[in-house]
């Protein structure tokens, strides 16, 4: 990594972690305040990602677990009221960078693109339905939603990534780090299960 994309990580976690920016808005504020050029060639999320880390590491240790294991918690309530759709967790909350900030991102796999919509009507839910980059950086239905995080006793953006069923294979591949880029309700639970051991 360059110095110059060093120094845009390291800008770039410091805003990710303190105020909740996506990894995209980050790098892009870090290089307007480092007084870069609009064009100028931004750090890819792993290096990013890396210097979060690392920020959490050094500055959030004692308090980024615990908020965490919290989002975890919040995630899997809402995998399981999702379960018909095949729900799997991705993003930070994933990963475990997430802090209090962090939004959770679950990616649902339907037969019919309207049916966690109409879940979420018939359960009283108010949602937003909006386009986010999901898999691949490619455009996704999302229904995004507030929800209250009894842990952090404060409410939390839960976003629902609809994508067809046949999706689901590339959802599974590995990321460039070699992890898998998302977890299911099993992978979710061990997750939980290992972080109170």
């Amino acid at each position: 990594m360059s110095a110059m994309n060093s120094e845009i990580s390291a800008v770039a976690a410091r805003l990710v972690v303190d105020e909740g920016l996506e990894y995209g808005p980050a790098k892009r504020r870090a290089a307007k305040q480092l007084g870069l050029p609009a064009r100028s060639s931004l750090p890819a999320n792993d290096e990013v990602e890396d210097a979060v880390m690392e920020y959490i590491a050094l500055f959030c240790a004692d308090t980024q677990p615990s908020e965490l294991h919290a989002l975890r918690r919040l995630a899997l309530l809402w995998m399981e009221r999702m379960a018909a759709f095949w729900p799997h967790l991705g993003g930070a909350v994933w990963y475990g960078s997430a802090t209090r900030l962090s939004d959770i991102y679950i990616q649902l796999f339907c037969d019919d693109s309207k049916s966690a919509e109409l879940s979420l009507i018939d359960h009283q839910v108010r949602y937003v339905a909006h386009t986010l980059a999901g898999l691949r950086g490619k455009p996704v239905e999302t229904l995004s939603v507030h929800a209250f995080c009894p842990d952090l006793k404060e409410e939390v953006g839960v976003h629902l990534l609809i994508y067809d069923r046949d999706s689901i294979r590339g959802a599974l591949r590995s990321d460039s780090k070699r992890r898998k880029p998302s977890g299911n309700l099993v992978a979710v639970r061990r997750l939980l299960h290992q972080q109170q051991a």
